[in-house]
């Protein structure tokens, strides 16, 4: 690790400095979620996000040979009693998270389930075929089930059919395409639009629904909570659920923002006029 953080200094310089990978992208974000903050504020966390992205690559790739018990000692788990217990009595739960700290470490989580339990991740198809089969053989190097996102549905279903019970786990704050654009609510002071594709899912099946609150200790280290945000999705109201991941995700943000992908074109669609 020390010698893949070395080559993460050396990255940071290449991609912030000369090649400024995104970097009006990543302003633009910061400066519309933050009007409050001034561009000496602004700049600290530009410059920590683009050591903290060049540190979750090359961390993305050690997983491919990351040992067990070095995983367990990186990234640590909270609240999986729970966690555990509603898979068994529902059948199944839904996991919604951010593109935030060391997400990708969440698939550790497997190593913790029942073995012939399933943990299923939604995953949607890179551009890169090199990249997204790479990206495929490290998100289900513990046992993790990898779904296109258009075949969830039908996954989830096949699974509760076959008497599987099942972690399904979705990264939801990316920009959804033009035909989902069906939740609008405020985030990070500017008109936002959400997938609820989460939502939609543990209605359907009524399953309950954490949300995985990521926190980067320091480089290297991570720790997930698993925080129930309801046990009885089918008695909540419609979007309620997707709302409150969304309250969630802005307040791992605002706690510290440089952990969170400013690098998306997160506000590339604007609500259609009423």
């Amino acid at each position: 690790m020390k010698a893949l953080y070395v080559l993460s200094d050396v990255l940071y310089v290449l991609m912030y400095k000369l090649a400024r990978y995104r970097r009006r992208v990543v302003w633009r974000n910061l400066k519309n979620s933050f009007p409050e903050k001034t561009e000496k504020e602004l700049l600290a966390i530009e410059r920590k996000f683009y050591h903290y992205i060049c540190d979750y690559m090359l961390e993305s790739l050690k997983m491919l040979k990351m040992p067990v018990d070095e995983l367990h000692q990186r990234m640590k788990f909270h609240n999986t009693e729970q966690y555990l217990e509603m898979i068994d009595k529902y059948g199944g739960i839904v996991v919604m998270m951010p593109h935030y700290a060391n997400f990708e470490w969440t698939i550790g989580m497997g190593m913790y389930m029942n073995p012939e339990d399933i943990p299923m991740q939604v995953y949607k198809t890179l551009r890169n075929p090199y990249v997204d089969k790479l990206f495929q053989n490290i998100r289900s190097r513990f046992g993790g089930y990898n779904v296109p996102k258009h075949d969830t549905a039908r996954e989830v279903i096949r699974a509760r059919h076959a008497g599987k019970k099942l972690a399904l786990g979705l990264v939801a704050d990316q920009s959804p395409n033009l035909q989902s654009l069906h939740f609008w609510t405020t985030f990070l002071n500017q008109e936002t639009s959400f997938m609820d594709g989460g939502e939609r899912i543990a209605r359907m099946m009524n399953y309950p629904v954490f949300y995985c609150e990521l926190q980067k200790e320091k480089r290297g280290y991570c720790e997930a909570t698993f925080v129930l945000m309801t046990e009885h999705p089918k008695q909540t109201a419609e979007g309620e659920i997707t709302e409150m991941f969304v309250r969630h995700v802005e307040q791992t943000i605002l706690r510290e923002p440089a952990y969170w992908f400013w690098s998306h074109k997160r506000w590339k669609h604007k609500q259609p006029l009423k």
